[in-house]
């Protein structure tokens, strides 16, 4: 099963990613250590939590699709956005959506 998720972290900022062998469990994506650094001291982990919804799955659609459908997503969602998100692409542009999901 291929998924796109969402992991919306203690900030409110979110990350989209998809997830080939959907290994719902283990894996919660690859945001920018450094940049998660940045928004979070030692004493904010001491009591962490993160959601992670599944926005999208399918078990047919081909890997390609995956990407495509990921990508909309994470511009929907502004989730490449600094502001509201820590996926780093696509490039976020300004102007080309007014608000986050």
């Amino acid at each position: 099963m291929k998924v796109i998720y969402k992991i919306t972290y203690p900030n409110g900022k979110i990350y989209i990613g998809s997830d080939q062998t959907d290994s719902r469990l283990t894996y919660f994506g690859s945001p920018s250590k450094k940049i998660l650094d940045q928004d979070f001291n030692r004493a904010d982990l001491q009591d962490f939590t993160i959601r992670k919804q599944i926005l999208w799955q399918s078990e047919t659609a081909t890997n390609s699709e995956l990407l495509r459908f990921e990508k909309e997503l994470i511009v929907e969602h502004r989730a490449n956005d600094p502001a509201y998100g820590y996926n780093q692409r696509p490039l976020f542009r300004p102007g080309t959506n007014d608000q986050p999901k």
